[in-house]
């Protein structure tokens, strides 16, 4: 069967749903004032956060120009790249996937404006090859169908003593005050009905479910807004946005 072919033949576990909801505003994905603006304020806490954890398990200088020269990265539901650009500025060779087409066609054109060499592909982790240092889930698996089937998926694209890096939003009340009626109906950062607390995920079942698949946790963290300085901050505290960090064993 062809490559290709092959691919379309496989079960994954993308939404029809939530990636059509993405879809549907690709075009704001760099609009840093626009309906991603919380992802664009969130990514200097998360690549201070990625960029320590990573610098530390391959010991990396993170004060180098291109500290991770020479590691694989990919992320998976890479949007339109908010994050592959930064990283791959760093040194990764990045690889971005994204279930919707628009999202990727618009990650693409935005990377060769900007002079930045990214492999993008639109796939979902059952259909792509190969393994690498690094896997990336920002913020994805709380739109999955099958959290236990996606993190397999995952965790097959991770090398042995690799680093997976994987965030997403704590099911609590405080959660669902902030995340859904604060972001979504109070200051409408985000459409309504861009998440199902049903669906948010436990640091207690997100580890549980990466320990099945040989990837061991290291360390949790916290990032919070401060709507004062209007700024996201890395906290202790994971009731709300966490990240995590592990290690494939």
């Amino acid at each position: 069967m062809p490559r290709t072919a092959q691919a379309h033949a496989q079960v994954t576990t993308a939404s029809e749903e939530e990636v059509a909801r993405f879809q549907a505003i690709a075009d704001a994905w760099w609009d840093s004032t626009g309906k991603f603006k919380p992802l664009h304020q969130i990514n200097r806490p998360r690549l201070e956060a990625l960029t320590q954890h990573l610098a530390a398990h391959f010991g990396r200088d993170r004060t180098a120009d291109r500290p991770f020269e020479g590691l694989t990265l990919i992320d998976i539901g890479c949007g339109g790249g908010l994050l592959c650009e930064p990283l791959a500025r760093l040194g990764f060779q990045v690889t971005g996937i994204d279930a919707g087409e628009k999202n990727i066609k618009v990650a693409k054109h935005h990377a060769e404006q900007m002079g930045v060499a990214i492999d993008y592909r639109t796939a979902t982790p059952e259909q792509v090859e190969g393994q690498f240092d690094v896997v990336l889930s920002m913020e994805v698996i709380e739109h999955v169908t099958d959290v236990n089937a996606f993190l397999a998926a995952c965790s097959s694209l991770l090398k042995p003593g690799g680093a997976f890096c994987g965030a997403t939003l704590n099911r609590t009340a405080k959660s669902f005050a902030l995340a859904i009626v604060g972001a979504e109906y109070v200051l409408r950062w985000l459409p309504r009905g861009t998440h199902d607390w049903k669906k948010f995920v436990k640091p207690s079942e997100f580890t549980a479910a990466l320990r099945k698949t040989g990837i061991v946790v290291k360390a949790l963290e916290g990032v919070s807004y401060d709507p004062w300085r209007d700024l996201w901050n890395r906290v202790p505290s994971i009731d709300v946005n966490y990240f995590l960090f592990g290690v494939k064993s």
